[in-house]
């Protein structure tokens, strides 16, 4: 395997983020509205717009809360729309669920013809599926140009695209206004210290300060990843690649201090408890509902946290600001999950064309994919719509303090060790940070194949 030399993201997501031009039109002929009969590559020019076709598709999270889901409903209506012969059948699950049903399928040739993928080195990252021969090679199709270049990297295996990002998400902090208010918190925390003062007021005036469904396991990375961004990586961005290279460990310094202050919040009573026994979902619901004053999560749930809920007031977002007095915040944020066609389809040459359709910058079916999709558009031309997010965002764009999520460098499974053994400390065993950072290294020892 290459090393993959970890990078800050200022000039990575200044690329991704410019908006200074709007978007051009796909080179497909076929983008110019009517209906598009889709060709045979079994003999040039065969027209097969007549024979029905059928495509499956297989993504992660929970339907929409309000509204049309993009995936289960608007993508299917306005690919028929587009594709009368083309039947697209779509399935969603849960995260978890997710990961080992479409490993399985398509482990046994039996997988999604469009499924979904994560970047680098994730679990189901662009990497691990296109060395597997999972993902098709999408370097013909036409859109890249208008696709940023730190975008495609992070879903490419040896300089060849194999997804499409959705976008780009920041890992952030989701929190209630009025709360806030109420606690007497005037302005936004600027450091660990001020954060922790803010969680002290707000638990001070009866407030719930933080909400998480640690009886989902995951959600532990969105807390993590933000703290590891101010305190692992600010005086060593190189660290994921002496990791690789065994001239550092997880067992660091860094990450011990890492854990220990995410540690902190349930030591302190921050965090509600009987966490372990609140699944994602329900945390949601517990922030929508006014009953908690924060929650940590991405911009990909925008959906879930402004839901209605028993209580109405504003939402506001900012990085967990991990960093000592004085320093500069950095915030997480990372190329999101995207779209792979399976690259032993039957229908690959089909699941292109909607591929050039979807991602064409101009289509009612971009357009739809553009106005649901929270996640930031990482295509020219397609400009922030979602102000909740424009503080966090500007900062980014205007100090480039930002890294990426940290398990996207680590094999999969090391991530799940450190949920798995950072569970143990919420559950109020003696393990501890150290604890957490062994068995982090000690997975990656076992799994990372240099």
């Amino acid at each position: 395997m290459k090393f993959w030399k970890k990078k800050t993201l200022g000039i990575a997501l200044a690329s991704m983020m410019v908006v200074a031009l709007s978007a051009c039109g796909s080179s497909n002929s076929d983008n110019n509205g009517g209906n598009t009969n889709v060709q045979s590559t079994n003999a040039p020019g065969e027209s097969t717009s007549e024979k029905p076709v059928t495509l499956t598709m297989l993504v992660s999270g929970a339907k929409a809360a309000e509204g049309a889901d993009f995936e289960l409903e608007t993508l299917p209506k306005l690919v028929k729309e587009k594709f009368p012969n083309v039947t697209l059948e779509v399935q969603k699950l849960p995260d978890e669920q997710y990961y080992t049903t479409v490993k399985t399928k398509l482990s046994a040739g039996e997988g999604p013809d469009i499924f979904l993928v994560f970047p680098k080195l994730a679990n189901m990252g662009a990497i691990e599926v296109a060395k597997a021969g999972y993902a098709a090679d999408l370097s013909g199709l036409s859109f890249w140009d208008n696709v940023s270049q730190a975008a495609k990297n992070d879903m490419s295996y040896e300089e060849k695209p194999y997804a499409v990002a959705k976008g780009m998400d920041i890992l952030g902090t989701y929190y209630n206004k009025a709360l806030f208010e109420q606690a007497g918190i005037t302005e936004l925390p600027k450091d660990w210290p001020s954060f922790l003062a803010a969680a002290d007021k707000l638990k001070a005036a009866g407030i719930t300060p933080i909400v998480m469904g640690d009886k989902d396991p995951w959600v532990i990375q969105f807390g993590m990843y933000q703290l590891a961004a101010n305190t692992v990586y600010p005086s060593d961005a190189e660290f994921d690649t002496k990791l690789q290279s065994g001239e550092t460990a997880l067992t660091d310094e860094k990450w011990v201090n890492t854990v220990n202050q995410y540690k902190e919040l349930y030591d302190k009573g921050y965090v509600a408890t009987g966490s372990l026994g609140m699944a994602s979902s329900q945390a949601v619901q517990q922030f929508v509902d006014g009953k908690a004053a924060m929650i940590f999560t991405g911009t990909w749930d925008l959906p879930g946290v402004t839901a209605s809920g028993a209580a109405q007031f504003e939402r506001g977002f900012f990085s967990l600001p991990g960093n000592e007095a004085g320093q500069p915040v950095y915030a997480s944020a990372s190329t999101a999950a995207g779209y792979a066609l399976n690259a032993d389809s039957a229908n690959l040459e089909v699941g292109k064309q909607i591929f050039e359709y979807l991602f064409d910058g101009q289509s009612p079916l971009f357009e739809a994919w553009v106005a649901s999709n929270p996640s930031i558009s990482v295509f020219n031309g397609v400009e922030l719509t979602n102000d909740i997010f424009k503080d966090a965002l500007t900062h980014i764009q205007t100090t480039g303090n930002a890294f990426y999520f940290s398990n996207q460098m680590w094999p999969a499974g090391v991530s799940d060790v450190m949920q798995s053994k950072f569970s143990e400390i919420i559950g109020g065993k003696k393990t501890t940070a150290e604890d957490v950072t062994k068995a982090m290294q000690d997975k990656y020892k076992e799994l990372f194949k240099g």
